[in-house]
């Protein structure tokens, strides 16, 4: 017996030596994660091709000499900033199209201003993207724009390509976007009409504050977070895990304000009457019609979306009107989906994929 003890003591040691020295590492990273700066996030050069109230659009600087024709716009949900497309050199999105040779272009969003509470989804769907597709096209030279939307972001693209189905859109992609709000049972139930009086909130705030947007995401998941912060003290020896940690928290915390307007829209015209999916849906007075979209139509589900259930979007294929449609489900969750290794290795080959089939 004393000989095994003997034989296994080095091994026994250098565990412990390792263990202690983790734990050290730790500590001294845990105090330099409380006294630095988050790490910076959207690394890729671009250039504001134009810039009004809530509304940016991006250019961004091409990687390689042959591009595609048809330049590709990337539009961003109206709750948060565009840079989840490019968090990091190596793990961005817009550098992964880049590479692969499109012209890639962003409408990204800043929080409205008081004097803004009054825009409403007249203002995005008949100035915002109409203005967006139109500075692409002057930039690029080109009359055909691909488009790209996430979340809320494909909600408008939709909504646009619906009221402009003779306009310049050649392809269009979505992903993590609903069409039947009533799946989206938390939300529903927040939003209770019989609970939430939404016309106060807005006579109140003006613009409705980030910091119950944030509060209503996290609560959608309310142990995740205390979850991903014991995964980060675990892993704080680990300073790859730690960046990447930090890139993601800033993002996710980093939430906009939307307009008054547009958000009473969202929640009486969405949420309450479920117009989208019941076809009763309005745009400053013009009837939605899915039907209308003719042009090329891919949807990307996530397989574990807590925000956008796959039951909020399945039936959206189907209300497409063109012969060339599909929907792919991929395994991750709202986020995952489009950012990170997940992302890299599922959604960004079968969008590259997709949009090169159709960019030619």
């Amino acid at each position: 017996m004393s000989d095994t003890k003997t034989a296994d003591a080095p091994g026994f040691l250098a565990n412990a030596r390792a263990e202690f020295e983790r734990a050290m590492q730790r500590n001294i990273k845990g105090l330099n994660y409380f006294a630095s700066p988050a790490p910076a996030v959207g690394p890729t050069p671009k250039d504001v091709i134009l810039s009004r109230g809530t509304m940016q659009v991006y250019h961004y600087h091409p990687m390689v000499e042959d591009v595609y024709r048809i330049p590709l716009l990337l539009v961003m949900a109206t709750t948060n900033r565009g840079y989840i497309f490019d968090l990091a050199k190596g793990g961005s999105f817009v550098e992964f199209l880049l590479k692969q040779g499109y012209d890639v272009y962003m409408l990204d969003w800043e929080a409205p201003r008081a004097d803004e509470k009054n825009l409403g989804f007249e203002d995005y769907v008949f100035d915002f993207l109409p203005s967006a597709v139109a500075a692409v096209q002057a930039e690029s030279g080109e009359h055909d724009v691909n488009i790209c939307g996430y979340c809320f972001g494909g909600v408008l693209s939709l909504l646009y390509a619906s009221l402009h189905p003779d306009g310049p859109l050649n392809a269009l992609a979505t992903f993590t976007t609903p069409v039947d709000f009533s799946e989206m049972k938390m939300f529903s139930a927040w939003s209770d009409p019989r609970f939430f009086d939404v016309d106060r909130m807005v006579d109140t705030f003006g613009n409705v504050p980030a910091e119950m947007l944030y509060m209503s995401f996290d609560m959608l998941r309310p142990a995740s977070n205390l979850a991903g912060r014991l995964r980060l003290m675990d892993n704080l020896w680990n300073d790859e895990f730690v960046t990447a940690f930090r890139r993601m928290d800033r993002w996710s915390s980093d939430v906009i304000p939307l307009a008054g307007r547009y958000f009473q829209q969202t929640t009486r015209k969405l949420m309450w009457e479920n117009a989208l999916m019941k076809g009763s849906m309005e745009v400053g007075g013009r009837p939605v019609d899915y039907g209308n979209i003719k042009v090329p139509y891919l949807h990307v589900a996530a397989l574990h979306d807590h925000i956008v259930p796959t039951a909020a979007s399945a039936p959206l294929v189907g209300m497409i009107g063109s012969e060339d449609k599909q929907e792919i489900v991929l395994k991750g969750g709202h986020v995952s989906l489009v950012a990170g290794a997940n992302a890299v290795r599922r959604l960004w080959p079968q969008l590259d994929q997709w949009y090169q089939e159709r960019s030619v």
